[in-house]
């Protein structure tokens, strides 16, 4: 098959679903936006109109669109055709790629939203021609993702690795996830509002604008108002920030000290803002590793295809899987 071929990604959020038709280069030649429905039926059926919208007006003989990427944020099984759990979309235990091969007739492929940006990131953003290298994606939680040569890992059973969910503070803050004092809830966006209601709680400045605007109802704190106010140089906005920093300092020491990586990209929503608290994290990264001072250390660096890159990601790998097996 020439190579004169597209192919959608699909990335898919709790609140919203983007779809982009991309060509071989990674560049996406449009991109389509829509809310997640909450029920199996609604969700399979949007996603088949949004598809079916794009081939009819893209896919030409020429240049056919032959298969669609999406990139969940769940549990993707081993085999990557079943969705196990994926606690903001309505899928449990789902043999998705076999429902959506019949509705859209095109081949289909999954896989976890972290591990799909990271292609995106080796491909075409921060980790071109990286060979031992970590994402770690700062959102509302924390994603993750590890490459190696080229290859994607993803653990026995498909969900490696989970580094939001090592318990960094045992009884510490309840997690979503059913666990106490998992990372994510010290190191993430949605972190810094409860960073911030615990240093309200404390009586600690008291005079700064965050704490006087949240005093009566600190539950309507925002991680974008903390890091509005930490640019404005409000003292208990940069405390939060500097928190959150020492914290994903700590977490990437802890996958220094696994994985011996060359290179962390730091992506996810919150990375938008990586100038804040970067270069506090390698620092503390650094000093907190086995053998400080006494051995190389990864190189930290924000991601560079934001948003787009789990699309980005996920078309390409369903691009060389089901292109290669086309040839």
């Amino acid at each position: 098959m020439a190579e004169e071929f597209l192919t959608i990604g699909v990335d898919i959020g709790g609140t919203n679903f983007r779809a982009a038709v991309v060509d071989k280069d990674g560049t996406m030649l449009a991109v389509e936006q829509l809310p997640t429905p909450s029920n199996v039926e609604d969700l399979e059926t949007a996603l088949e109109k949004v598809v079916r919208h794009l081939c009819d007006k893209y896919s030409t003989p020429q240049r056919p669109i032959i298969a669609v990427g999406l990139a969940i944020a769940g549990f993707v099984d081993e085999t990557r055709t079943r969705v196990r759990f994926a606690p903001h979309l309505p899928w449990r235990n789902t043999e998705l790629v076999h429902r959506l091969r019949r509705r859209l007739e095109l081949p289909v492929i999954i896989e976890h939203d972290a591990n799909s940006a990271a292609w995106g990131e080796y491909f075409q953003g921060a980790a071109q021609g990286a060979g031992t290298w970590v994402l770690f994606a700062l959102g509302t939680g924390i994603g993750a993702a590890v490459m190696h040569e080229g290859t994607i890992y993803r653990g026995a059973f498909g969900t490696a690795p989970e580094f939001g969910h090592l318990t960094v503070m045992p009884g510490g803050r309840a997690c979503p996830c059913g666990k106490m004092g998992c990372l994510e809830r010290y190191c993430s966006g949605s972190a810094l509002p409860l960073t911030a209601q615990d240093l309200i709680a404390t009586g600690c400045c008291a005079e700064s604008k965050l704490a006087k605007t949240y005093a009566n109802h600190p539950e309507e704190i925002t991680g974008r108002a903390v890091v509005r106010l930490a640019r404005e140089g409000d003292s208990l906005a940069q405390q939060v920030i500097e928190d959150m920093a020492t914290w994903l300092g700590r977490g990437l020491a802890l996958v220094q000290d696994v994985f011996d990586p060359s290179l962390i990209v730091v992506g996810g929503g919150v990375s938008r803002d990586a100038d804040l608290f970067l270069t506090t994290a390698q620092t503390v990264m650094t000093r907190s590793i086995v053998g400080a001072g006494h051995r190389q250390v990864a190189r930290v660096v924000p991601a560079q295809l934001g948003g787009d890159a789990g699309m980005i990601g996920v078309a390409l790998l369903a691009r060389r899987e089901v292109g290669t097996a086309s040839a």
